[in-house]
């Protein structure tokens, strides 16, 4: 039967209004009903009644050869970073039902803090800003699932990832060093690809005072990020360049491939200072300040040939009897020049003043300070300078507020906050007449605008009986996009105002009897169109608009039915089965459709979606001390079938599965605590193919911009030297698997690691 949450609502709003009695943590539905508690960011985490999983450092460095933040969330059920090499600052989350062009649907949250790039919903510049956590500092990280929580918005429709880092209890000092090496080989390419990263951090505590001081540093080159192809060119084959490889695009159409493009070399520095005080015996206080610093550096590499030998970077090249025509700019887009400074700011104060009662307000600001990309025009000239772009995002960035507060009496609890944002796009495209280090020239093309939002959310609990607890929440939000606007050559749009605002309620009833746990989980969610979403740059083949900056917001009802056996000694190990399902009105994906205005040209923008229904399962096993002590097994899998049921501006996309949405995946981790000191794990990770388009007619999988299945092998060996010294050996893509999730992803890498631990 399809999945509709429509008669439930009016009875849950009303409940969400109604409910005297809240829960004491945004990130727990139902706190009577406990089982050993993890904090991760304040909060308290448990495993049920909402499907969650958290992972601490310790487990973190046994299992993952973890080079970068987003590598610690590797094994998680269900989620994705996609990483597409060591340092990549294009890293979105997948989830259950939302792919890796969907990062908006997902929440990223370091210390409580928001790093989610909520400026856009894409795979690009609106990736989690991991860069601003460094692994050495991660404490522990937790995952829960679906909007089912009133204390987030409606971007957490997929998942809320919370990373908590260390914060000193004495006097502590630390020190890293990571290398890794990959070999990668593919057409005309055969290389070995290393990256270096160091660590340092130290901290103290001096009786209400703590503090701790870090800086890290990255320096990586990467595999190509994409190939230079071509369709077959009309009229009769020629002779012509010689060096092109053929194949296939995703389509099933005969390519040539004349090179590859992207490929990185970055340079990369985090520094940090995390402050804090305990004013008084219920009040503290902290702030943090980080600094992001980018050099990328991208360059290509042709395999094209003329008839002296000599490398070309454009003309027709003479393949199988056909032609394949190659233009001036083929390769430009490949190579670029990035040079990033983020700065990232957060002050929290919280407070227990008795009776029950405690507060906490946190305000942070996320501010692009240098963010310019320069590209040339074309190949080979732009190698010694000339004609080309600069891309100018200073100024974008994002500011948050939030203030909530609690209180516990016998069975009840209650809490509430409020938030406040703001999301602020600047772009600026210029042309240069020298690319690489001349200033910018004419102003070609400009995207403004920003986006409010204010919301008042409620959460109410109450114990039910011994074994029955309910929880009931919901979230009012008023939202508002304005200042935009769209300049592109002599076009100048000032596009109008918008404001929206919803009701979204939550429920959560949780069960416990012994050693079972279960809990049926409901809600409602809007996430509303990001700034970038509203004021794209699209292009027709002539001119530059803004296709549709009246985007409704998503709109999802989901649903979660989970059950929990714990078993062994202490109930550490445990199984969960979770059938979900969600739909999502007005889904904000990108399509190509004609643009508005009667043009005729069809170009790819965002735009609503009329329905995407998904529906599935998801297991997960964890075993601790099976068979021997100190042999764990952590094994998940995520069945799910996703559709569009509605698409009028495509109707050939109707009953297709999601674009970016694979059917199955799953992982696999075991470790040995084979000695004191040596531990041994190996993990697999697999997923099945998946589609781009949402008509599915990218038919083939295995090629540059297909989404492939995989089954990757890592293993990972770490072994304590002394107190204090520690080292570890690890694989990644232990059989070297060659996979595409749209851009060709690492070969095996292998790495090594030395740390250095002074503690209290």
């Amino acid at each position: 039967m399809p999945f509709h949450l429509r008669a439930a609502s009016p009875a849950l709003a009303l409940a969400a209004i109604a409910a005297p009695w809240a829960q004491a943590s945004p990130a727990l539905a139902a706190d009577p009903v406990q089982l050993a508690p993890l904090t991760i960011a304040g909060r308290t985490i448990q495993a049920p009644p909402l499907a969650t999983r958290a992972l601490t450092a310790e487990e973190i460095s046994r299992t993952v050869n973890a080079v970068t933040a987003e590598d610690a969330i590797r094994y998680l059920p269900a989620i994705l970073a996609r990483r597409r090499h060591i340092g990549d600052t294009q890293a979105p989350i997948a989830t259950r039902t939302s792919g890796v062009g969907a990062s908006a649907r997902s929440l990223v949250y370091a210390d409580g803090v928001l790093i989610s790039a909520l400026i856009g919903n894409n795979n690009a510049n609106a990736s989690p800003r991991w860069g601003m956590v460094s692994p050495s500092e991660i404490e522990g990280v937790s995952v829960s699932y679906g909007p089912f929580q009133a204390a987030y918005p409606g971007n957490s429709i997929g998942a809320v990832v919370e990373i908590t880092t260390r914060t000193p209890s004495g006097f502590e000092a630390a020190a890293d060093a990571t290398y890794a090496r990959q070999r990668f080989a593919q057409y005309g390419l055969d290389d070995a690809y290393e990256s270096r990263a160091g660590a340092l951090a130290v901290g103290d505590r001096r009786g209400p005072v703590w503090w701790r001081a870090s800086y890290a540093r990255l320096v990586s080159d990467g595999q190509p990020l994409s190939y230079v192809t071509a369709t077959r060119a009309g009229g009769a084959p020629a002779a012509g360049l010689a060096g092109a490889y053929a194949d296939v695009n995703r389509a099933g159409q005969p390519i040539a491939v004349a090179g590859a493009a992207g490929l990185e070399h970055q340079a990369q520095d985090l520094a940090k200072l995390k402050l804090g005080v305990d004013l008084g015996p219920a009040l503290q206080a902290s702030w943090v300040v980080g600094y992001f610093g980018q050099r990328d550096d991208a360059h290509a590499q042709t395999f094209l040939r003329d008839a002296a030998g000599r490398p070309a970077w454009s003309g027709v090249a003479s393949l199988g009897g056909a032609a394949y025509s190659f233009a001036p700019a083929a390769f430009a887009g490949g190579v670029y020049r990035l040079d990033e400074a983020h700065w990232m700011q957060a002050v929290s104060l919280s407070g227990q003043p008795g009776s029950g009662l405690d507060w906490k307000a946190r305000a942070s600001v996320y501010d692009y300070a240098r963010d310019r990309q320069r590209t040339p025009g074309a190949l080979p000239v732009g190698f010694s300078g000339g004609a080309g772009t600069i891309l100018d995002l200073a100024g974008t960035g994002w500011r948050t507020l939030d203030l909530e507060g609690g209180w516990r009496g016998g069975r009840q609890r209650l809490r509430a906050g409020l938030h406040l944002d703001r999301y602020q796009l600047k772009s600026r495209r210029y042309a240069a007449d020298d690319w690489r280090d001349g200033p910018p020239g004419a102003l070609t093309q400009l995207s403004l605008g920003r986006t409010t939002t204010a919301a008042l959310w409620v959460e109410g609990a109450i114990h039910l009986s011994p074994e029955l607890d309910l929880t009931v929440g919901g979230r009012l939000e008023r939202w508002r996009a304005d200042q935009g606007r769209n300049l592109s050559g002599a076009a100048d749009v000032r596009q109008p105002a918008r404001a929206r605002a919803g009701a979204s309620p939550k429920l959560v009833l949780a069960w416990r009897r012994q050693a079972w746990r279960a809990s049926l989980s409901a809600g409602a969610a809007r996430r509303f169109p990001t700034v970038t979403e509203l004021y794209q740059l699209v292009t027709d083949g002539q001119t530059q608009r803004s296709p549709d900056p009246n985007l409704r917001p998503e709109r999802a009802r989901s649903a979660e039915l989970s059950a929990v056996r714990t078993f062994g000694p202490g109930e550490a190990s445990s199984l969960r089965l979770s059938l979900f399902a969600e739909d999502i009105h007005d889904a904000l994906i990108a399509q190509a459709t004609p643009l508005p205005g009667g043009s005729g040209a069809s170009v790819n923008f965002v735009q609503n979606v009329g329905e995407v229904r998904s529906k599935g399962v998801e297991a997960v096993f964890d075993g601790r001390d099976l068979l021997a002590p100190g042999l764990d097994l952590t094994v998940s899998a995520t069945i799910v079938d996703s559709r569009i049921v509605t698409n009028a501006a495509l109707p050939a996309a109707v009953g297709k599965r999601a674009p970016q949405v694979p059917r199955l995946r799953w992982t696999a981790v075991a470790s040995w605590r084979a000695t004191p000191r040596l531990t041994l794990s190996a993990a697999a990770r697999y997923s099945d193919r998946s589609f781009a388009t949402l008509d599915n007619s990218d038919t083939v999988s295995h090629t540059w911009q297909g989404f492939d299945g995989y089954l990757a092998a890592d293993v990972r060996a770490s072994f304590r030297l002394d107190a204090h010294w520690s080292a570890a050996l690890g694989v990644d893509n232990l059989t070297d698997r060659r996979y595409y999730l749209f851009h060709p992803f690492p070969g095996r890498t292998v790495m090594a690691q030395l740390s250095y631990r002074l503690a209290p």
